[in-house]
């Protein structure tokens, strides 16, 4: 069971909740099964706190398996950072909130 409150999307809300937004949103792509997973969710519930100027949201890839093809989501966690409907940086694995920060630091 997923254990952060990070608001949800799927293949049905991806474009609407994510690729339309007039903000950057980060994704946090998961599984289920995925222990790595569980670790990247209060990291980026963290960043959430932090940074109101950015949406994070999930996806389920198992669940949603056709934005995760879309995207070329071969490994979880993968954590992407969209701006303007557009993959402006991806990391994969498990990173530190300071080096998620990081990397994400031209966009946020």
């Amino acid at each position: 069971m997923k254990t952060t409150t990070l608001k949800s999307v799927t293949d049905q809300t991806f474009e609407a909740e994510v690729l339309t937004s007039s903000r950057p949103v980060i994704v946090d792509c998961w599984a289920e099964w995925c222990g790595p997973c569980r670790q990247v969710g209060p990291i980026l519930e963290a960043i959430a706190a932090e940074q109101p100027e950015v949406d994070v949201v999930a996806l389920n890839v198992d669940e949603n398996p056709e934005t995760a093809r879309r995207y070329g989501i071969l490994h979880v966690p993968t954590v992407s950072l969209f701006s303007g409907g557009q993959v402006v940086r991806q990391v994969v694995g498990v990173r530190s909130k300071s080096a998620l920060l990081r990397e994400f630091a031209d966009f946020l």
